[in-house]
This record gives C-alpha cells, sequence and structure tokens, in this order.
C-alpha cells in the first residue's frame, strides 16, 4: 500500500465492519520513530521520553553502539514479564521483594518453516510454595508480550514519500 506525505499512518489503518469505517485504538498514543543515515545500522529511536540509539554488532558490520533488535525483541519479553509478575505480587500483597528474569531464543526448522523459540527463565529470592511458584507462572504467561509473541500477529506496512 502506498500514501502521500499528507497522510498519517493514524489516519489509515482501520478497520471496515458493516459498511462502516471503524479507527482501531493504537496501545501507545504517539507511535514509536525510528531514523536511520547513512552510518551503518546505527538507528535513532524515539519513544514518548526521549530516544536511544539501536545498532548491529561488529560481527555483521556495526558498531555495536546499541542494543540489537533481537536484544530489543528478547528484552520486550523481560521487562513484560517483570512487570506483569510485580503487579500481580503487590495486587495480591505477597512478600516477593525480587524478581529476576533471563531470556533468550533460538531458531529452530520444523517441517520445513523456521519456527522461533523463546527461553525464559524466572528466579526469586526466595523459596516459594509449590501453588504459589505455579500461579506466577501462570502470571507471566499472560503478560502482553508473551501473549503477542505466541499469538498471530500482523505487520501492516505502508510506504510514505516526504518530498
Amino acid at each position: 500500500n502506498y500514501i502521500n506525505g499528507n497522510e498519517s499512518i493514524q489516519a489509515y489503518f482501520c478497520c471496515i465492519r458493516n459498511k462502516r469505517i471503524i479507527r482501531m485504538k493504537y496501545i501507545l498514543e504517539n507511535p514509536i520513530l525510528g531514523h536511520i543515515t547513512e552510518q551503518k545500522y546505527k538507528t535513532t529511536i524515539q519513544w514518548r521520553y526521549g530516544e536511544f540509539i539501536t545498532d548491529e554488532p561488529e560481527k555483521l558490520g556495526g558498531k555495536d553502539l546499541g542494543p540489537d533488535p533481537y536484544t530489543l525483541l528478547i528484552s520486550s519479553l523481560v521487562s513484560c514479564t517483570l512487570a506483569t509478575l510485580r503487579m500481580y505480587i503487590d495486587k495480591k500483597g505477597l512478600d516477593i521483594p525480587e524478581i529476576s528474569v533471563s531470556s533468550n531464543m533460538y531458531l529452530k526448522i520444523e517441517k520445513g518453516q523456521v519456527v522461533t523459540y523463546f527461553d525464559r527463565e524466572i528466579a526469586f529470592g526466595q523459596i516459594l510454595a509449590e501453588g504459589t511458584r505455579e500461579r506466577l507462572q501462570q502470571i507471566a504467561e499472560e503478560c502482553p508480550i508473551s501473549k503477542i509473541l505466541k499469538g498471530n500477529a500482523i505487520v501492516n506496512t505502508l510506504i510514505r514519500t516526504n518530498p
């Protein structure tokens, strides 16, 4: 799909229901904005309150000035897991002051298709009762990023020119 510089991405993405156009509500109030120039693979990402740099590792031709896209993806899973668990623990008044999450991913070919696996390990700074441990694992599985990674995601792409 193609739109010119006068149209915005927010105005474009919508769905049609009963012959009416309904605008979909975005998760973020403002979209994440990325920019790259001629410096190989170094990007500037602008978010709600600031910006940060991403880059590729040196072995892939970058300068490793910031996290690469895989690191950001895995970091999203880690931070969402931690925040979701903390919200639940605080809501239930559980005495669990410390949580750590480590994660990584790998690709595997299964039946001719590339399948992405995320391994996530959650550690608590204390021994937990079996029921509590099981419930916290269920809560971790419910973190929004975990659901996105396990579900069906569709990426809509528009090309826009700014003459």
